[in-house]
Formats: C-alpha cells, structure tokens, sequence
C-alpha cells in the first residue's frame, strides 16, 4: 500500500510529506503435517480486479494498494508449489478488509475467527463497520470456526487455541471490537518460540519500543479508525511489555514494512 504523506506515515525524517509511504499487508503461511495454515489473507483476487466496488472508494484512495494479482495471498501459495485447496485453515486476525478480503480465494477452508469479531462483521452496526466490513467478502459462505472468548492464558493474557497447541488467538480488541493477535509456534531449531502477527494493534514497530512513538499520520489514523482507542492503547502496552520480558516471541505488525523486512529475513536465514 502506498498512501500519501510521507514522513508522516513511515517516520523517515528525509522523505517529503508529499511523497507517497510505503505500508505492508503481511501473512503467514505456515506448513503442517495436515496441510497449510494462512494467518490473514490480505486482498483478494476479486479485489484487484473490481477494487472500487469491493473495496470501498475511501479504502482505495486512502491506502493506495497495488492492485496486482500477484499480490494476493493465492498467487503467492501457487508460486510457492501448493494448490489453494491446500490451504485448510485460514487464520485471521480481524475482518476489516485488507486481512479478509481474500477469503473467497480459499473456499475450501475452515476459517478461525474470534467470534465477537465475526458478530461485529455479520452486523455492521456503525458507519465505521460498513465500511470497513464488506458483505462480498463473506457471500461465498465461509466455513466459520467461530472461537469464544473465555479461553487458556497465554503469557498472562486471554486466549483460544485455534489450532491445537500451535496456533492461538489473543484478543488485543480495540482497532475493531474482535480484533487478535495470532501466535503461531515457531519451527524446532528457531531462534523464538512464537511468532506473534499482531495484525492492527499497531501499525508501527517503535509502538511497541522502550520509548513508544508513532508517526502522527498514523496514529491519527489508528486513533479515528478504532472502535475503542483505548482499549487498542492499553492493548498495544501489553504487547510491548510481552516484548520486553520475552526475548523468545517475535512480535510484528500487519503494515509495518520494518516488521516485514525483519521478519522475512530473521525466517529465511
């Protein structure tokens, strides 16, 4: 995604305000005995090709994704050697569109969701939740797995195993009113234990730093888009001191592109 306002959003000093940012929408495909896990979708094939329709026109202009179909989660699971129908379970951190919108790309799969996001998503209640949850994305008849809250603890916080004992919700609601952090665990012979998709609890990685700080298009953004600002505040606090004391999970945002290069280096090395 490459939104306007340059500094303002990435929060590198040499960059104009009036150039355009650069923003991630990061998933995990995680490979199991029993086929493959996707934590998030991100956009979808529909998507590209119909944007302002599936999307929404303040989404598109807003955001500024790159509309290519080599982008979506799908093409990237072919060009990785798999089949879509291998793709079991979808995880997702939230139902807003950019983590959803590719659902219908794996029709086949059984979707985890935390269930009072699900409820959130099925009715729209508010303005913010029409816009930001669209009913395409959902016609096809997903296969729900809908978690309820009230689970295990996880490091201190709520949880509910999604998938057996290595992939678990942790509500961190805020950014929407079911909003997850997703931990998957890391593979034997890894340097973490825990890969933790924060999805929209930040959008930022110095949030969740010794000395939190946000660009101030961001965190105007994160502050008027939240269906709960403090509640995703207080929440964006736990992350960070689960970062402080646990040099064994691995925390990343779903936008961040610091998060992502980190990441992407620290699981292919």
């Amino acid at each position: 995604m490459c939104p306007f306002g340059g500094r303002l959003v990435s929060g590198d000093p040499s960059a104009s305000i009036f150039s355009t940012a650069k923003m991630v929408a990061h998933a995990l495909l995680v490979e199991g005995a029993d086929g493959l896990t996707l934590v998030d979708t991100g956009l979808g094939l529909d998507d590209v090709r119909d944007p302002a329709r599936r999307l929404g026109r303040g989404f598109v202009l807003a955001a500024r994704p790159q509309l290519g179909e080599a982008h979506t989660a799908v093409r990237q699971v072919e060009a990785l050697g798999f089949d879509r129908r291998d793709v079991r379970r979808v995880v997702l951190t939230h139902l807003d569109v950019d983590h959803a919108g590719g659902l219908p790309d794996f029709p086949e799969a059984d979707v985890h969701v935390y269930q009072v996001e699900h409820d959130a998503a099925m009715a729209r209640a508010t303005r913010n939740e029409r816009e930001r949850y669209r009913p395409c994305h959902f016609s096809h008849g997903p296969r729900w797995s809908l978690h309820a809250p009230g689970g295990d603890r996880w490091y201190g916080l709520e949880s509910v195993r999604a998938v057996g004992d290595d992939v678990v919700i942790v509500p961190t609601v805020g950014h929407t009113r079911g909003h997850s952090a997703i931990a998957v665990r890391a593979p034997a012979g890894s340097s973490v234990e825990w890969l933790v998709h924060c999805g929209d609890a930040y959008f930022f990685h110095a949030e969740i730093s010794d000395e939190p700080w946000c660009p101030p298009a961001l965190a105007l953004f994160q502050s008027t888009l939240a269906v709960d600002d403090r509640a995703r505040r207080v929440n964006a606090g736990r992350l960070a001191d689960l970062r402080r004391s646990h040099p064994e999970l691995a925390l990343f945002s779903a936008h961040c592109p610091r998060d992502y290069e980190r990441m992407r280096a620290a699981t292919s090395a």
